[in-house]
């Protein structure tokens, strides 16, 4: 079974919900196409200081580019994987490979809105706008780039695959 983040849901709209997520440590990896991905598995594989196996979480989060309505300043495309929770400061394998970055991400609220099937470039982006209108009709303020959430292996057939478009906001 793997292992998915513990939030709490602030508050539950119609189209998307504002979610409470706790300090979380992600190993992320800058670039293109499948690199980042090959890179942190790699890493979680046992390619680490202590070469311990490290299971794998749910959600994985990406930076696909989203097309956005405003210009967008030095977006770069990223993929993080959320470290088990049994990891802190003190016990978080260090990576071999100075691709693999540990970042310790403090607790933040996100507006996500979730959706099935394929994450294609045409449906995150459907997704985002719609998340963001939802958000502007309720006045609240975003706070970062949206970022896309997998929960479910590559090879889960679409029907069951959950994704979710997330962005964190200032919401009390």
């Amino acid at each position: 079974m793997v292992e998915k983040v513990k939030y709490s849901i602030i508050k539950k709209m119609p189209n998307f919900e504002i979610r409470k997520y706790p300090e979380l440590i992600l190993a992320i990896a800058k670039g293109e196409n499948d690199i980042p991905f090959v890179v942190l598995f790699n890493y979680i594989s046992g390619n680490n200081k202590v070469q311990e196996k490290i299971k794998m979480t749910a959600p994985v989060i990406n930076s696909k580019k989203i097309e956005m309505t405003t210009p967008v300043i030095n977006q770069e495309k990223y993929m993080a994987f959320v470290m088990p929770s049994k990891y802190n400061k003190n016990n978080i394998p260090i990576p071999l490979n100075n691709k693999v970055k540990i970042k310790f991400e403090p607790e933040k609220k996100l507006a996500v809105i979730r959706f099935s099937g394929y994450s294609t470039k045409n449906k995150i982006k459907k997704y985002k706008e719609k998340l963001f209108l939802e958000l502007e009709k309720n006045n609240i303020k975003i706070i970062s780039e949206p970022m896309l959430l997998r929960y479910n292996s590559p090879f889960a057939p679409p029907f069951i695959r959950r994704n979710e478009v997330g962005v964190e906001v200032v919401y009390d």
